[in-house]
Protein backbone atom coordinates (compact mmCIF):
# COMPACT_ATOMS: atom_id res chain seq x y z
CA UNK A 1 0.00 0.00 0.00
CA UNK A 2 1.16 3.31 -1.02
CA UNK A 3 -0.07 6.73 0.93
CA UNK A 4 -0.91 9.16 -1.74
CA UNK A 5 -2.22 11.89 0.25
CA UNK A 6 -2.32 12.94 4.08
CA UNK A 7 -3.97 15.62 5.58
CA UNK A 8 -4.80 16.73 9.46
CA UNK A 9 -7.22 19.32 11.09
CA UNK A 10 -6.71 20.47 14.81
CA UNK A 11 -9.80 20.51 17.24
CA UNK A 12 -9.67 22.67 20.47
CA UNK A 13 -13.00 22.56 22.90
CA UNK A 14 -14.29 19.20 21.24
CA UNK A 15 -18.11 19.69 19.78
CA UNK A 16 -17.93 23.91 21.41
CA UNK A 17 -14.81 24.87 19.89
CA UNK A 18 -13.41 24.85 16.35
CA UNK A 19 -11.53 23.04 13.91
CA UNK A 20 -8.57 24.03 12.15
CA UNK A 21 -6.22 22.79 9.64
CA UNK A 22 -2.75 23.58 10.17
CA UNK A 23 -1.32 25.44 7.30
CA UNK A 24 -4.83 27.90 8.13
CA UNK A 25 -6.47 26.93 4.57
CA UNK A 26 -10.08 25.84 6.80
CA UNK A 27 -11.03 26.83 10.27
CA UNK A 28 -14.61 26.26 11.78
CA UNK A 29 -16.27 27.61 14.93
CA UNK A 30 -17.74 23.62 16.17
CA UNK A 31 -21.30 23.59 17.63
CA UNK A 32 -23.07 20.86 19.08
CA UNK A 33 -26.12 19.65 16.53
CA UNK A 34 -28.71 21.64 16.82
CA UNK A 35 -31.65 23.80 14.71
CA UNK A 36 -30.52 26.87 15.39
CA UNK A 37 -26.34 26.42 15.79
CA UNK A 38 -24.10 29.13 14.97
CA UNK A 39 -21.02 26.56 13.81
CA UNK A 40 -21.12 23.04 12.38
CA UNK A 41 -21.09 19.87 13.64
CA UNK A 42 -18.85 16.96 13.37
CA UNK A 43 -21.93 15.29 11.67
CA UNK A 44 -22.06 17.81 8.90
CA UNK A 45 -18.24 17.88 7.98
CA UNK A 46 -18.78 13.51 8.34
CA UNK A 47 -21.51 14.09 5.61
CA UNK A 48 -19.55 16.68 3.55
CA UNK A 49 -16.56 14.04 3.12
CA UNK A 50 -18.35 11.13 2.27
CA UNK A 51 -21.35 12.75 -0.22
CA UNK A 52 -17.74 14.13 -1.63
CA UNK A 53 -15.88 11.09 -1.55
CA UNK A 54 -18.69 8.71 -2.81
CA UNK A 55 -19.46 10.90 -5.53
CA UNK A 56 -16.11 10.89 -6.61
CA UNK A 57 -16.23 7.01 -6.62
CA UNK A 58 -19.83 7.41 -8.78
CA UNK A 59 -17.99 9.53 -11.22
CA UNK A 60 -14.98 7.26 -11.68
CA UNK A 61 -17.46 3.99 -12.01
CA UNK A 62 -19.60 6.19 -14.64
CA UNK A 63 -16.61 6.98 -16.57
CA UNK A 64 -15.64 2.99 -16.29
CA UNK A 65 -19.04 2.70 -17.83
CA UNK A 66 -18.51 4.69 -20.65
CA UNK A 67 -20.81 7.06 -19.73
CA UNK A 68 -20.54 11.12 -19.95
CA UNK A 69 -23.52 12.05 -17.39
CA UNK A 70 -23.75 13.95 -14.06
CA UNK A 71 -24.31 13.03 -10.49
CA UNK A 72 -24.92 13.80 -7.18
CA UNK A 73 -25.03 12.60 -3.50
CA UNK A 74 -26.57 13.23 -0.43
CA UNK A 75 -25.21 12.21 2.57
CA UNK A 76 -27.52 12.23 5.62
CA UNK A 77 -25.67 11.48 8.84
CA UNK A 78 -27.86 10.50 11.53
CA UNK A 79 -26.61 10.38 15.22
CA UNK A 80 -28.14 8.07 17.40
CA UNK A 81 -28.04 7.43 21.49
CA UNK A 82 -27.58 3.76 22.13
CA UNK A 83 -29.75 2.30 24.83
CA UNK A 84 -26.68 1.19 26.68
CA UNK A 85 -25.34 4.44 27.09
CA UNK A 86 -23.09 6.35 24.45
CA UNK A 87 -23.43 7.22 20.34
CA UNK A 88 -23.61 6.53 17.29
CA UNK A 89 -24.24 7.59 13.70
CA UNK A 90 -25.85 5.95 10.98
CA UNK A 91 -25.46 7.23 7.56
CA UNK A 92 -28.19 7.14 3.98
CA UNK A 93 -26.46 8.05 0.49
CA UNK A 94 -29.13 9.68 -1.37
CA UNK A 95 -27.97 8.96 -4.93
CA UNK A 96 -28.78 10.26 -8.22
CA UNK A 97 -27.43 9.62 -12.06
CA UNK A 98 -29.17 11.59 -14.80
CA UNK A 99 -30.41 10.03 -17.96
CA UNK A 100 -29.55 6.10 -16.70
CA UNK A 101 -32.68 3.87 -16.03
CA UNK A 102 -32.97 3.03 -12.61
CA UNK A 103 -31.54 -0.11 -12.25
CA UNK A 104 -27.97 1.18 -13.85
CA UNK A 105 -28.21 4.00 -11.44
CA UNK A 106 -28.21 1.69 -8.90
CA UNK A 107 -25.60 -0.75 -10.30
CA UNK A 108 -23.28 2.22 -10.36
CA UNK A 109 -24.26 3.42 -6.84
CA UNK A 110 -23.14 -0.30 -5.47
CA UNK A 111 -20.48 -0.39 -7.42
CA UNK A 112 -19.82 3.30 -5.80
CA UNK A 113 -20.42 1.97 -2.91
CA UNK A 114 -17.64 -1.44 -3.25
CA UNK A 115 -14.67 1.65 -4.79
CA UNK A 116 -15.30 4.31 -2.09
CA UNK A 117 -12.82 4.89 0.76
CA UNK A 118 -15.13 6.28 3.11
CA UNK A 119 -17.55 3.01 2.31
CA UNK A 120 -14.57 0.69 3.28
CA UNK A 121 -13.63 2.79 6.08
CA UNK A 122 -17.14 2.63 7.80
CA UNK A 123 -18.67 -0.91 6.54
CA UNK A 124 -18.78 -3.32 9.21
CA UNK A 125 -18.90 -0.17 11.75
CA UNK A 126 -21.84 1.47 11.21
CA UNK A 127 -24.96 1.18 9.05
CA UNK A 128 -24.52 2.49 5.94
CA UNK A 129 -27.81 2.45 3.33
CA UNK A 130 -27.51 3.29 -0.31
CA UNK A 131 -30.80 4.62 -1.98
CA UNK A 132 -31.00 5.96 -5.81
CA UNK A 133 -33.53 8.64 -6.18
Amino acid sequence: MKKLYETAMINHGGREGEVAAPNGSMQMKITPPGIHAEGTNPEQLFAAGYASCFNGALQHMIKEANLSVDSTVKARVSLYTLDEGGYKIGVVLEVHVDDVSEEQAKQLAEDAHDYCPYSKATRGNIDVEVVTV
